[in-house]
C-alpha cells in the first residue's frame, strides 16, 4: 500500500506538471467579452506571451508583446511565478524518481529515499502554490477591470486556460501532500518501533549439591543415610 501511495503522488505531480505546461503556453488567458457590443466583428485572446485577433471569417494574427519593460507588473510577476512553478515541478519529478521505493538509484538506504520522496512532495506544493497564485492573480485582474465601470480598455473574461491551470495547480499540491504524508507517518512508524533486545535470566546461586544432576544428588542423599545408620549401629555396639 505504501508504494502504491507513492506511485499515486508521483503521478499526481507528473500529471500537474504536464498541465501547467499546457496552461503557460495556451493563448486564451482572457478573451474579448462581447456583454454590451451588438455587434462583433472581432475576437481578442491574449496570454503572458503574445496577443491573437480574429475576424468574422476565422482568420486571425497574432502579434507578440513588443518589450518586457512596458508590460504590467502583473504580467510580469505571472510569467515569473508560471516559470518557477515549473522549474520546481521538474525537480521535484526527478527527485520523486529517486526517492520512490520501487526504484533503485546508486545504494541509497530506505531512509534517505524517504528523503528525498518527502523533498519531492515539497517542491511539488510549493509549484502549486506558485500556480495557483500566478492564475488567480491574472484572474483577479480581469474582474477587476471588467466590473470597473471607468476602465475605458477593451474589457476581457476569463479564458479556458485559466481553468486548466488551477486543475494543475491542485493536481500538484495534491500529489506534494500524498507524498509528504506517507514519509512522515513512514518515518515516524520507524522512529516509534522499540529494537527486540535478548533477556537473560539470572539464576540465583544454589548449593554444589543442586549442581549435579537429579541422580547424583539422590545417590549423595542415600549415602549419607546409610553413613548415618552405620555410625549409629557401632555406637550401640561399644555400649554393650
Amino acid at each position: 500500500m505504501s508504494v502504491a501511495v507513492e506511485t499515486f503522488g508521483s503521478f499526481l505531480g507528473v500529471l500537474g506538471l504536464l498541465m501547467l505546461g499546457v496552461t503557460l503556453t495556451n493563448a486564451y488567458w482572457r478573451v474579448s467579452s462581447v456583454h454590451g457590443n451588438v455587434i462583433t466583428t472581432s475576437t481578442i485572446f491574449e496570454n503572458l506571451w503574445y496577443s491573437c485577433a480574429t475576424d468574422s471569417t476565422g482568420v486571425y494574427n497574432c502579434w507578440e508583446f513588443a518589450s518586457m519593460l512596458s508590460l504590467s507588473g502583473t504580467i510580469q510577476a505571472c510569467r515569473a511565478l508560471m516559470i518557477t512553478a515549473i522549474l520546481l515541478g521538474f525537480l521535484g519529478l526527478f527527485l520523486g524518481i529517486i526517492g520512490l521505493r520501487c526504484t533503485q538509484v546508486g545504494s541509497l538506504t530506505p531512509e534517505n529515499k524517504a528523503k528525498l520522496a518527502a523533498t519531492a512532495g515539497a517542491m511539488n506544493i510549493l509549484a502549486g502554490l506558485c500556480g495557483m497564485v500566478a492564475i488567480s492573480w491574472y484572474a483577479a485582474n480581469i474582474t477587476r477591470q471588467f466590473f470597473d465601470p471607468t476602465y475605458a480598455g477593451t474589457k476581457y473574461e476569463l479564458g479556458p486556460a485559466l481553468y486548466l491551470g488551477w486543475s494543475a495547480s491542485l493536481l500538484c499540491i495534491l500529489g506534494g501532500i500524498f507524498l509528504c504524508s506517507h514519509c512522515c507517518c513512514s518515518s515516524k512508524s520507524s522512529s516509534n518501533s522499540v529494537p527486540y533486545k535478548a533477556s537473560v535470566t539470572v539464576l540465583p546461586s544454589v548449593g554444589p549439591t543442586s549442581r549435579l544432576p537429579q541422580g547424583a544428588s539422590d545417590d549423595s542423599e542415600d549415602q549419607g543415610t546409610f553413613k548415618g545408620i552405620a555410625s549409629s549401629s557401632q555406637s550401640t555396639q561399644v555400649l554393650q
